[in-house]
């Protein structure tokens, strides 16, 4: 289904600008907030990839994503 891929490929995007935004707030990282900020983003990256990987277990369960294998011919 092409709406599953659709939703993937955002759930990745978010996924890198959590981690984007953690990597600024490394970076800048002058006083409590900046750490809290940091702490924040990357608590957002872990809850979006455990959602991710549930949906795809979720959507190979359902029948709406079919892994498929690579052919070697």
């Amino acid at each position: 289904m092409l709406w599953m891929k659709w939703l993937i490929v955002v759930f990745v995007l978010l996924i890198l600008l959590s981690l984007g935004s953690a990597l600024v707030a490394l970076v800048r990282e002058r006083d409590e907030k900046d750490a809290r900020r940091m702490l924040m983003a990357l608590s957002w990256r872990i809850g979006l990839s455990l959602l991710l990987f549930l949906l795809l277990l979720l959507s190979f369960k359902m029948g709406w994503m079919v892994p498929h294998a690579i052919s070697s011919t």
